[in-house]
């Protein structure tokens, strides 16, 4: 991937959750630092995710949840990411409603970074561009 190409960043709502407003905040605040964003969209699986990914060569997933299911679907996610041998190569963040108890939980299985609401868009940009796997 040439060091000049944009980040691209798929943004994904897994599972039945059905509030959007927050991923749509953070799509808004990364395309204007100049990433390219991929939204899925609600509803969707994990398997559906990891394709989207693969399919447009992204750089970055962010996962969002607000319906208590993120660490059955973001483990489900981690794992297809990584048959498919695109966790070495992808950086993973969540948010969303996410207990402190969890956050471990998810660090151990390979997620990067995780927001809460009312997180700063800017540091959910700063931390992208700090912790790409490849060279910008």
């Amino acid at each position: 991937m040439s060091t000049n190409q944009k980040i691209r960043v798929l943004l994904a709502k897994p599972g039945l959750d059905g509030h959007d407003r927050g991923v749509k905040v953070v799509a808004r605040a990364l395309r204007d630092a100049g990433m390219e964003v991929i939204y899925t969209g609600l509803h969707k699986s994990p398997e559906v995710i990891i394709e989207a990914a693969l399919q447009e060569d992204v750089d970055v997933i962010g996962l969002s949840s607000l319906s208590g299911a993120h660490l059955a679907l973001f483990t489900q996610i981690m794992k297809l990411l990584s048959e498919r041998e695109m966790a070495e190569d992808t950086l993973v963040i969540a948010g969303g409603i996410i207990p402190d108890a969890d956050i471990p939980k998810l660090e151990k299985i390979g997620i990067k970074g995780i927001f809460g609401p009312g997180a700063d868009t800017d540091d959910i940009t700063n931390f992208i561009r700090s912790n790409l796997k490849r060279t910008i």
